[in-house]
């Protein structure tokens, strides 16, 4: 089993933990964003950015909706009371070391 690298960044209104780890192919994978707003409608983002390339966007979660929002392997587990939103990457592939990005969007 082949080990790969994940990093979080951090913004303003957003912050990611870990920072980084270290994880085994196959594995589940969670990352954790905690965010804050007074807004009652925002749009929770999760991007990743390989150590060459752009940014990909992953998938996308609206405050609005109570069901937890699934792309392929990426599924997120929204807790909108607590200001949480964590990422989690099912059976890990070496293509998923990369920077991961929690966004939050607020309509302006």
């Amino acid at each position: 089993m082949a080990s790969m690298w994940l990093g979080s960044s951090i913004s303003q209104k957003v912050t990611q933990a870990p920072p980084a780890m270290l994880v085994q192919e196959k594995e589940a994978v969670i990352l954790e964003c905690t965010y804050d707003t007074s807004d009652p409608n925002y749009s929770l983002l999760w991007y990743k950015q390989p150590s060459r390339g752009e940014m990909i966007f992953l998938v996308r979660q609206d405050s609005y909706n109570q069901q937890n929002a699934t792309e392929g392997r990426y599924s997120l587990n929204f807790q909108k009371a607590r200001k949480s939103i964590h990422l989690v990457i099912s059976a890990s592939q070496l293509e998923d070391s990369a920077v991961y990005f929690c966004a939050l969007r607020s309509p302006q």
